[in-house]
């Protein structure tokens, strides 16, 4: 079986860990949001890739659920005596290491697909870990602070503000002008089912949706299409999606998030058992729907997740 995932970070990762036990012999390529990309001291930053990689290849800091395991700070410290910032973007002295290497191979003129692969070669993640597109994309998000109207690179506006302020709008910059990546539209084409993993709908999966001919290829591939919502009785699994899903008019529930995608992409839709209530309406917008229990508390049961997605999937293509 070849599946393909459009994964963003810590919600992705964990999702495909379990996907990885729930079909262990399936050839699975993993679609990265790379709209979080960031530079910082000079350095090409790929916080989504990057927990990708280490989720799966074993070095992750599981109670961050981002970073390194055992990481020090020693060079951020240094650079903070020297008054050099940002401060509220904590880059350990191992994940330095990541970022200078990817930065050197972009300025050898090596595209980030390429890039990535090198990488992976370290970590062996067990899948095909593909950036969205080689071409620069970054996510903006509209704020009023102190009275200012300003665009704030996402980042700043998730980790350094907390998402504390309302989004007014969420902008995939350079989206429009990108190309999907080598292997993102033969990875599609040639898939058995693709997943929408409990990622933001809005800032992870749907900045993968507005590069150019990724939704369309997706839409046209003709396999099932499952997602599963990272709603949870009309709150965000983890972090704060519902400040971004409110910046494009989506309310904060599991139909509403199915609804976004809609139909002419998505086949199927899982919500939590909490929220059962929601699948008449899923259905009702053409989409198939099904309750199961969505919260990733261990391995096992993030790999029951993915049986009752590709079950779904299967149920759909007959």
């Amino acid at each position: 079986m070849r599946i393909v995932v459009l994964a963003g970070g810590i919600g992705g990762a964990r999702f495909l860990r379990g996907l990885k036990k729930a079909a262990p012999d399936a050839d699975i390529s993993v679609i990265g949001n790379t709209g979080d990309d960031i530079h910082l001291f000079g350095l090409k930053v790929s916080p989504d890739l990057d927990t990708v990689m280490y989720t799966l290849g074993g070095g992750i800091n599981e109670d961050q659920g981002w970073g390194r395991t055992d990481e020090t700070f020693k060079v951020k410290e240094e650079l903070a005596a020297y008054g050099v910032g940002p401060d509220w973007f904590g880059l350990g002295d191992r994940d330095f290491a990541t970022h200078i290497v990817r930065t050197q191979m972009l300025g050898a003129g090596y595209p980030l697909s390429a890039v990535t692969q090198a990488l992976c070669e370290r970590w062996r993640p067990g899948v095909r870990l593909i950036p969205m597109s080689d071409d620069r994309v970054e996510t903006h998000v509209a704020v009023t602070i102190d009275g200012e109207q300003k665009a704030v690179h996402f980042q700043e506006y998730w980790v350094r503000l907390r998402a504390s302020v309302d989004a007014q709008a969420v902008v995939p910059v350079g989206a429009e002008q990108a190309k999907p990546a080598p292997g993102v539209l033969e990875a599609i084409a040639e898939a058995d089912v693709v997943l929408f993993p409990p990622s933001n709908p809005v800032v992870s999966v749907g900045t993968i949706l507005a590069v150019p001919g990724i939704r369309e290829a997706i839409a046209d591939a003709g396999v099932p299409v499952v997602g599963l919502s990272p709603i949870v009785g009309d709150s965000p699994v983890r972090g704060m999606a519902d400040k971004v899903l409110a910046a494009v008019g989506v309310e904060t529930s599991a139909a509403a998030v199915a609804e976004h995608y809609g139909s002419g992409l998505l086949d199927g839709w899982l919500v939590d058992t909490v929220d059962e209530k929601a699948v008449e309406r899923v259905e009702s917008a053409g989409i198939r729907c099904r309750a199961v229990p969505l919260m990733m508390t261990d391995l096992d049961a993030t790999a029951e997740m993915a049986r009752q997605a590709l079950a779904l999937a299967s149920e759909v293509r007959a």
